[in-house]
């Protein structure tokens, strides 16, 4: 095994542990006997995606914890909105729980998850996001302040450049080409991809197809070579792994519908969020590789840029971008960046 996948799994051990001891030490005195139903939105990904089944996961293993008494009900990508809306409704508290990539619009410091190359490789983003990381000691709060519960990070991997007809490799070939690409609306990741040379289009998730189909951009940026290739393979041609962002979305839950339970059920739910947040943690790397093979397969070229090229965009991009950055994250957030960031090698 590789020190990576080492490292998660007694990562998964130690809180499985941990959680399973403290809802078990509740006793059965203080069980409740509550009934809930709760609406759970993924903004992207269907029920056989990734991200489906650890949603599926995460209301089957509610369900059974709780005899049957809370039940929780999934809405998969596009069917009770786009991304913002989605948001929104969660926010009010019309939504209870989702799967999202965080929205700024509400608190633009949200977009600490979002700073390029702020970790560089497997074990540093493991270290950042995981359980009494640096990174999700910062998320806690930011989300407590607009209203949501937040249980942790749904890891994916690095995300790349995806492109039809042509590709770049570097910050010169980038704007030599001319490349368009789409970003998703929420800053800095826009802002980043423009600093690498391209073009940035920031278009909604639901719209992504459509625009690489008909030419408005050539391509999409920033996701994992899974969303790529299950679909717009029929669309792009060359992958190529940038690694400008950790991608990785969150799990929360309306802060008042939160509230509102006992403490018993908010044990049983909490304690379920983490069983899937650890299960991926494991399986992140692994699923990342294996679509990276799937896509080969398929005839998409993927490609890694050189120790030099990459050198390059991660000292632009961090002169650029950071201190953009910080005028909505502020001196505080980004000081604790610079001090915990990957160095570069």
């Amino acid at each position: 095994m590789n020190n990576v996948f080492n490292t998660g799994l007694k990562y998964t051990k130690l809180i499985a542990m941990t959680t399973t001891l403290a809802v078990a030490g509740m006793g059965s005195a203080l069980a409740s006997d509550d009934n809930h139903k709760f609406n759970l939105a993924l903004e992207s990904g269907d029920r056989d995606s990734a991200s489906g089944k650890s949603m599926q996961m995460w209301a089957d293993l509610i369900r059974e914890k709780s005899d049957g008494r809370m039940k929780v009900n999934i809405f998969y990508q596009g069917e009770l909105g786009g991304q913002q809306e989605l948001f929104d409704q969660l926010v009010k508290g019309n939504i209870d729980m989702m799967l999202t990539w965080p929205q700024t619009s509400y608190d633009e410091r949200l977009g600490v998850n979002y700073i390029p190359y702020l970790t560089l490789g497997w074990d540093d983003a493991l270290k950042a996001y995981g359980e009494g990381g640096w990174l999700k000691e910062i998320f806690g709060p930011l989300y407590k302040d607009i209203g949501l519960k937040y249980f942790g990070p749904y890891p994916e991997g690095f995300g790349g450049v995806a492109t039809k007809g042509k590709y770049a490799t570097s910050y010169d070939q980038a704007v030599e080409q001319g490349l368009k690409v789409r970003s998703a609306p929420v800053f800095p990741l826009p802002q980043t991809v423009q600093a690498m040379g391209f073009q940035a289009v920031p278009i909604d998730w639901n719209e992504v197809y459509t625009s690489i189909q008909t030419g408005v951009v050539d391509g999409d940026s920033s996701n994992v070579i899974y969303w790529d290739y299950e679909y717009f393979r029929d669309q792009l041609d060359y992958y190529v792994h940038t690694k400008h962002n950790f991608s990785s979305y969150a799990l929360l839950m309306n802060d008042d519908t939160w509230e509102e339970l006992d403490a018993f059920d908010q044990a049983i739910i909490e304690d379920a969020a983490q069983q899937v947040i650890n299960k991926q943690f494991v399986d992140a790397k692994i699923e990342d590789e294996k679509w990276i093979k799937k896509a080969q397969e398929a005839g998409m070229q993927y490609i890694e840029p050189s120790a030099e090229d990459m050198q390059v965009w991660v000292k632009k991009v961090r002169e650029e971008v950071w201190p953009i950055a910080e005028e909505s994250l502020g001196k505080e957030i980004m000081d604790e960046i610079r001090a915990n960031a990957s160095v570069p090698k």
